[in-house]
């Protein structure tokens, strides 16, 4: 018996068929020992990712005679007012204490304070707000020598990229979550004018808003902002404004605090599937010119109604939202070169970059008396106006309002920013001037003729 079990053994040898035993299993008697760990980057990314901390404290207001018409507030209905609070993260991007948020964390807020990782909370002005963007810039008041990220180059990402997020997820703390780039150049997430996001995997929850997205070069490469859900909590898709992007914000607040983008001059629309069939292309892509202004950089260029933008500077436009991102991250005062076709021809068109021209001049008014827009400021609409605040495309001329005091009589009778004054009392509007002149005196009533969102509201209601 020993002897066959001694020959099935130098068989099994012989055929090359060894049983290896099984290794032991020894934990890591040190750090070093622990191959695969993102503590190094974290370790230098989070002291620049902040929690921020914003509230408005309001004056519960006497109900307004206004709203005893009922027809009045049929559009525009009653607003009640109510303290409000809101949190978010931010990254500090200077170490002299400047420090970017998504304007929706800020937003209608009049104090703001900062929480640093080492916990001194240190009060914070609004140096510059963009809601076209969603991204605002706080300076931290008597902060110096802080730890601030590095800017990457979130042109360099590609899909498939380790990146971790950082921020102050549901209050609970500072938190990290690891993932992967998972696309690029989102343009239809309608979150704001300027959409061009980078996706997620790495858990994004509320709180999440304006923390940091970094490469695994701890270099900062977008700024948190948005989630996809159902639940309210973090499914996998999750959304950052890319870095080169927030650098032309943090170069405006750099500067005098005012944010000016190079203007087109033309409007666009998409290339639909029929446009491209029409045309003979392979599939739909690129923005169509469908207006050009005149005079403007896109004229001076040589842009024509029918022209199709595929690029900008060796960038492939896929869209007219690619083409406004791309546009918005350039600096004035310098030439770009616009792919273009033209007719199923290619060739390249040379543009200034220029600032939208403020023409008619704003003659910035804040309206008061006794009338429905008391507490309102208005502005002539001008190119420049049309591209601080965002209007319905339609809106080229007119008196804009550009800002709603809150809990004015216009606030509470539900005008927002944005609305185009048409006419009142039956006279037309031209300039801010015609505004004040038609509400200096008391009424017994007021006919409004209000432009919202492309719509016409006619009312008329008691004085």
């Amino acid at each position: 018996m020993l002897y066959r079990t001694v020959v099935s053994l130098l068989c099994l040898i012989s055929s090359g068929i060894v049983f290896a035993q099984q290794p032991q299993r020894v934990a890591p008697s040190d750090r070093s020992q622990i191959v695969y760990s993102y503590a190094p980057i974290v370790k230098r990314v989070t002291p620049a990712v902040v929690n921020v901390y914003a509230q408005r404290v309001e004056q519960r207001q006497a109900r307004n005679p206004l709203f005893d018409d009922p027809f009045f507030r049929q559009f525009f209905g009653q607003q009640q007012q109510q303290n409000s609070r809101s949190l978010g993260s931010g990254v500090i991007v200077d170490s002299s204490g400047l420090v970017v948020t998504n304007n929706h964390v800020i937003e209608g807020m009049t104090e703001v304070k900062v929480a640093l990782g080492d916990r001194r909370e240190i009060e914070a002005e609004i140096v510059l707000r963009d809601p076209r963007t969603d991204l605002a810039v706080l300076r931290l008041k008597g902060a110096k020598n802080l730890v601030s990220l590095e800017l990457g180059d979130s042109d360099q990402l590609e899909v498939g990229d380790l990146v971790l997020a950082v921020g102050n997820p549901f209050a609970v703390g500072q938190t990290v979550t690891q993932g992967i780039v998972s696309a690029l150049s989102r343009t239809q997430v309608g979150i704001t004018d300027y959409g061009f996001f980078i996706q997620t995997d790495a858990a994004i929850n509320p709180g999440n808003s304006g923390g940091a997205l970094v490469d695994m070069q701890g270099r900062l490469v977008g700024i948190n902002t948005a989630i996809y859900s159902r639940s309210g909590g973090s499914v996998g898709i999750g959304f950052a404004i890319p870095v080169n992007m927030v650098k032309a914000v943090v170069r405006a607040a750099q500067g005098d605090g005012k944010l000016r983008r190079p203007w087109l001059g033309a409007t666009m629309q998409n290339v639909t599937k029929e446009i491209a069939d029409s045309l003979g292309m392979d599939r739909p892509t690129g923005a169509l010119v469908t207006k050009v202004a005149s005079p403007g950089p896109a004229e001076r260029a040589g842009l024509r109604r029918g022209d199709i933008v595929t690029g900008i500077d060796g960038q492939t436009i896929e869209d007219m939202q690619g083409l406004g991102y791309r546009l918005a991250t350039k600096t004035l005062g310098v030439n770009s070169v616009l792919s273009v076709l033209r007719n199923n021809r290619k060739l390249d068109v040379t543009l200034t970059l220029e600032a939208a021209p403020e023409t008619p001049p704003r003659e910035e008014l804040k309206v008061t008396g006794p009338s429905p827009f008391a507490g309102a400021t208005i502005v002539n609409m001008s190119p420049a106006i049309g591209d601080e605040i965002t209007v319905h495309e339609s809106v080229t001329e007119g008196v804009i309002i550009s800002d709603v005091e809150d809990g004015s009589i216009a606030a509470q009778v539900g005008l927002q920013k944005g609305d185009l004054i048409i006419a009142i009392n039956d006279s037309d509007i031209k300039r801010t001037r015609d505004v004040k002149q038609a509400t200096q005196s008391r009424r017994s009533y007021w006919k409004l003729t209000i432009g919202r969102e492309g719509q016409v509201i006619n009312t008329v209601i008691g004085g």
